[in-house]
């Protein structure tokens, strides 16, 4: 518990001038750090199509996660919460744009921007409690809310977390689901007690959830492998005329679908009826 520094500490108290220098200047820190971003970036599965994606990065620090991405080949930009984070990042001209901001006071990002977003050991920050006026629930309601709205559909959110128990795994992945995401807690090498990895895997506007990807294992460790063979990635870049055919027509179902979505949300909707999805009669 004591290890973990947000047990120890807020964010922008925590990661002050020095401990920033020294968590960027660590070796095994940016091992750490870019092994878990790799993992991150491989989940979220972007297409091979050469097209440079826009990526969100929560909790970007001083940017170790952000080099990954950009010699991934794609764009990114950073939300950080420490100011001396931030710092660091300027000082090493990372190639991302960044942002000082509370995650848990929402994003206030233009809708449907992102093509992906990722964060590393982050998310579980807006677990605690650390100022009189914090409420997790409502604050991981804000977080998953807005970005849910600036992400595109069909995309994908991976964070990599540190729950300390179910209930914890719980807190963090019920607000994501109310949000409109589907997705679930992905674990590698779950039975390693030092290699334990669990990844919170989200999509963004699927009405038929996708399944899981499958964990990593000892087994089936190869970084030149494809880990997950069973997750299909929706293709927004497909030409308009066969997005077009392929879309069936909006009957009962799909209306009722689309309220029970509404309605995780939180939103207000009416109730189901016999009318519901009936089609009207023409009028002259």
């Amino acid at each position: 518990m004591g290890s973990r520094p947000e047990a120890v500490a807020p964010p922008e108290i925590f990661y002050d001038d020095d401990t920033a220098r020294k968590y960027t200047s660590n070796s095994r820190n940016i091992q750490i750090q870019t092994s878990m971003t790799e993992r991150a970036l491989e989940l979220l599965n972007l297409p091979k199509d050469g097209v440079p994606k826009l990526l969100l990065d929560i909790g970007c620090g001083s940017g170790l996660s952000g080099e990954v991405i950009t010699e991934s080949g794609h764009h990114w930009v950073g939300l950080d919460i420490a100011p001396s984070m931030l710092d660091i990042a300027l000082d090493r001209e990372v190639e991302g744009d960044l942002l000082l901001g509370d995650m848990g006071q929402g994003l206030g990002l233009r809708f449907g921007m992102f093509d992906g977003a990722i964060g590393i050991s982050t998310i579980q920050w807006l677990c605690n409690a650390d100022k009189s006026f914090h409420n997790p629930h409502l604050r991981l309601k804000a977080f998953f809310t807005s970005l849910y709205k600036c992400l595109t559909n069909g995309a994908r959110a991976v964070f990599q977390v540190y729950p300390e128990n179910d209930d914890q795994r719980e807190l963090l992945s019920s607000p994501a689901m109310k949000a409109g995401f589907s997705g679930g807690i992905v674990v590698d090498y779950k039975d390693s007690p030092k290699k334990r990895k669990e990844y919170l895997f989200l999509v963004c506007g699927q009405e038929v959830p996708l399944p899981l990807p499958e964990g990593r294992t000892e087994d089936n460790d190869d970084s030149g492998s494809e880990t997950n063979k069973t997750v299909h990635v929706l293709d927004r870049r497909r030409p308009w005329k066969i997005q077009k055919n392929n879309k069936s027509e909006k009957g009962r179902e799909w209306i009722k679908r689309k309220k029970e979505q509404m309605r995780r949300r939180g939103d207000d909707v009416p109730p189901d009826t016999k009318y519901t999805g009936r089609k009207r009669k023409n009028h002259f």
